[in-house]
């Protein structure tokens, strides 16, 4: 989580804006039946971890005709490099149960599924680009106390997306657990057993730097703070964080107001992150220099993407709602002080008194409505601030993070705020810290900074559909196909690498193939395509048969593979 948190909807009832998935034609196993189990081995155990018992990967008992698919045998020509392929000599973790053939069993086994609407046409994939897969990991795979949760469990699941042609995972390394009780006592024990664990099995890493707190964004399961420390500070200083127009203090992140101020026990808040990279990096030197670590995802505000925490849920934000300015503690005010002073306009060092609230409509308020002060001459100046101290700490941070991991691929996540994309203000957007109204590109200068330290752009809602938002939401006036298509575009027109995640969870083929089609843009004149895929999030729902059998057709048409069922 991501974190890895997508864009927050509702509270429940939550808007599900993918479609239900429809019936697929598997065959029902038996009704004695269990699910699959993961075989023990006494060989080669993992260094550190109990060998893994034979036990179901899902805890909880499963219907017969929901049984988890068997991993698929690979595709010699459709493999990565042969480094990342099993030999004779790989550990036993790697082995997978026996393929079962359903159509194999006896006849009267099989039921018949009811016919359903036909599909609509599907693209075939086979000999396009090979676009790898990572998943995410659950947000407390590693615990404060430095323990692997659930190690026995989480391999055989790792196992079987080895075996589905997964090629890594995503992990979040959480400065709250790790910097946890003094500055610069760094406690990676639990990240080295999970590393390990991962190196044995012969997946990629994908490694976020996680500088904000878990819990109250949606997905969010357990809580894991800042550091102790930074709290205790906090508690005399809150002006450390971020701050909206009635003074409610967002403890998630670190204000960027700090960024270059020594109020941390004397370091500033880019030192504090610039020495927690530099001690992963020597930490896991060895990960890096063998190619474990394919990528390190900078955070870089709230839920770790680039943004202002604009819509908390934790001071009543509820979807759509067009969110409110976060600018208020004295450090950016003092900056904003300084901007209008600079522009000789002092009367300007203000924010907006007529932007609503949280959940307000951007139509009902005076600085978002069409033709409201968001286009004048205060309103472009506020604007233009606002969203240049965002472009500025992304500059601040990764120049260091580019130091730290020298020679190493570097990204950063940036939130797909779709809803309001329709309306002339963009209001939600300009909340979040993205100056994007109908008549200017607010993602170039973004592209821009990312381009100038090498560093790929990772994009959120790739999976969700226009039509569906306005089915469930029309009054959001979302667009998310419309804002996918803009920021890809400007990431690929400033010459940097694009990867992207699902914002929601996503277990069916329509949200796939939207998935798909945005990785591979059909008839791109430059033959343009998405160089990775997070899938969000490991969780024993994607184990049920009719979910993973989705989910491995999904990673082969990922991989230029070719697949049989296909609806044309």
């Amino acid at each position: 989580m991501l974190t890895r948190a997508p864009p927050p909807p509702p509270p429940p009832p939550p808007p599900v804006f993918l479609q239900p998935a429809r019936p697929v034609m598997v065959a029902a196993a038996p009704p004695s039946a269990t699910p699959l189990a993961i075989p023990a081995s006494a060989a080669f155990p993992l260094r550190g971890i109990a060998p893994v018992a034979a036990r179901p990967i899902s805890h909880r008992p499963a219907p017969a005709s929901a049984l988890l698919v068997s991993p698929p045998r690979a595709t010699a020509a459709s493999r990565p490099p042969a480094d990342d392929v099993p030999d004779g000599n790989s550990s036993h973790l790697l082995a997978v149960p026996v393929p079962m053939d359903p159509a194999a069993e006896d006849g009267p086994v099989a039921k018949q599924v009811p016919d359903v609407a036909p599909r609509p046409p599907e693209r075939d994939f086979a000999g396009t680009p090979y676009v790898p897969v990572y998943v995410m990991l659950p947000l407390g795979v590693v615990n404060g106390n430095g323990e692997v949760v659930d190690a026995d469990e989480l391999v055989g699941q790792l196992r079987v997306l080895k075996a589905a042609g997964v090629d890594g995972v995503m992990v979040d390394c959480w400065w709250g657990n790790v910097e946890a009780h003094r500055p610069q006592e760094y406690n990676w024990t639990g990240y080295r057993r999970l590393f390990q664990m991962i190196r044995e099995l012969k997946l990629k890493l994908q490694v976020v730097m996680s500088f904000h707190e878990c819990g109250g964004n949606v997905g969010d399961d357990i809580s894991i703070p800042l550091p102790h420390w930074v709290i205790e500070i906090g508690r005399s200083n809150p002006d450390i964080y971020f701050t909206d127009r009635a003074g409610r203090r967002n403890t998630e992140c670190l204000s960027w107001g700090i960024d270059k101020e020594r109020v941390l026990q004397g370091r500033t808040a880019v030192e504090v992150y610039f020495d927690f990279m530099r001690s992963f990096r020597v930490e896991f030197d060895e990960y890096f220099e063998d190619g474990i670590i394919s990528e390190i995802e900078i955070g870089l505000g709230a839920c770790g993407e680039l943004r202002y925490p604009s819509y908390p849920a934790k001071h009543g934000w509820k979807y759509p709602g067009i969110g409110e300015f976060q600018c208020y503690d004295r450090y950016l005010q003092k900056s904003l002080r300084k901007a209008a002073e600079a522009r000789g306009h002092t009367i300007w060092a203000r924010g907006p008194d007529n932007a609503g609230h949280y959940n307000s409509e951007p139509n009902l308020t005076g600085f978002f409505c069409d033709g409201g002060d968001y286009d004048s001459y205060y309103g472009r100046f506020f604007l233009s601030w606002y969203s240049q101290t965002l472009v500025d700490h992304a500059d601040r941070v990764l120049m260091l993070a580019r130091l730290a991991f020298e020679g190493s691929n570097i990204a950063v996540k940036v939130s797909g705020v779709h809803w309001w994309y329709k309306t002339a203000s963009h209001a939600a957007e300009l909340t979040a810290g993205f100056y994007n109204p109908c008549n200017r590109d607010g993602y170039a200068p973004i592209a821009a900074v990312l381009k100038k330290y090498d560093a790929a752009l990772n994009f959120t809602c790739v999976e969700l559909r226009t039509m569906d938002q306005h089915e469930v939401y029309p009054e959001a006036f979302a667009d998310p196909e419309g804002l996918v298509w803009q920021v890809l575009n400007a990431a690929w027109d400033a010459g940097i690498q694009v990867a992207s995640e699902n914002a929601l969870p996503c277990y069916d083929r329509d949200g796939f193939n939207k998935i798909l089609e945005n990785a591979k843009p059909l008839n791109d004149p430059d033959g343009r395509h998405l160089f990775g895929f997070t899938y969000l999030r490991l969780s024993n729902v994607l184990f049920e048969r009719p979910n993973f059998f989705e989910f491995e057709r999904f990673v082969k048409r990922m991989h230029g593979e070719a697949v049989l069922d296909l609806q044309v």
